[in-house]
């Protein structure tokens, strides 16, 4: 399930805090804030889609994710590959490497990666 941009930056908010009442969420907004309802909103359709859920303590509710960040990101990237590069990763690959003006490091780190993950296949 896919997240608005404004859920987003909502979930990373709470990927970053890991538990956190509506005052933290909030003071980790930039200025000019959001309005607390607007807030509430969100966290309502975050809830209702399963991404997060809260514990009550007295009046007040305390917010933690139930989607890993990591694991949410991996299943946007792979519909990217799905949906723009023909289910392929080396097209992928072949666009992420060639359009992104990477330094000749950073080429280099990311083919020690790869052949990182080669070796852990053999």
């Amino acid at each position: 399930m896919e997240l608005s941009k404004k859920e987003e930056e909502l979930m990373e908010i709470i990927w970053r805090l890991e538990h956190s009442f509506m005052k933290d969420i909030l003071d980790e907004y930039p200025e000019p804030k959001p309005a607390a309802t607007t807030i509430a909103t969100l966290l309502k359709r975050l809830q209702d889609k399963k991404f997060i859920d809260f514990e009550v303590f007295g009046n007040s509710r305390r917010y933690f994710a139930k989607v890993k960040k990591d694991k949410y990101f991996s299943k946007q990237l792979k519909g990217l590959i799905e949906n723009f590069f023909n289910n392929s990763a080396i097209q992928f690959a072949s666009f992420f490497t060639s359009s992104t003006n990477l330094t000749k490091k950073e080429l280099e780190d990311l083919k020690k990666l790869v052949d990182k993950e080669i070796q852990k296949k053999d």
